[in-house]
């Protein structure tokens, strides 16, 4: 059971880590489209943003501070649920579905970063094959 929690977690955390590192090596065309959607500081917004779900997924991947990693994931994962994949105000059907998509799909990975938090708090030692341990 060991290996499949490994595998979970890294299958959990390869999107993060990707994402975060596609937010700094990417962040002009990323800024553009913050821009787009009206988010203050746009470039700021996706450097920071990057560095937490790089941080995020490495906590989890490694089993570094998985709290901490678990709620940095949604303190990502909802704000940008709201303010970059607003569906119910898209006209084009197409890009409505696109967006509500990425919305439910953020809420979902945020709701089981929450899981991560609840099980890493009730049962620390259950946390196998990382380096916090």
């Amino acid at each position: 059971m060991e290996a499949v929690f490994l595998i979970g977690r890294i299958l959990f955390a390869a999107m993060f880590i990707n994402s975060g590192i596609a937010h700094l090596t990417k962040l002009t065309p990323m800024s553009q489209y913050a821009a787009s959607q009206k988010l203050p500081a746009p470039k700021l917004a996706v450097a920071l943003s990057g560095l937490m779900i790089l941080a995020g997924g490495l906590s989890i991947l490694l089993g570094v501070a998985p709290q901490a990693g678990a709620l940095l994931l949604v303190l990502f994962l909802i704000p940008t649920a709201f303010l970059m994949h607003r569906f119910w105000g898209v006209q084009d059907p197409m890009m409505a579905a696109n967006q509500m998509a990425h919305f439910m799909k953020n809420v979902t990975l945020a709701g089981a970063a929450l899981l991560i938090y609840y099980f890493t708090a009730l049962h620390p030692e259950a946390w196998v094959l990382s380096l916090g341990r």
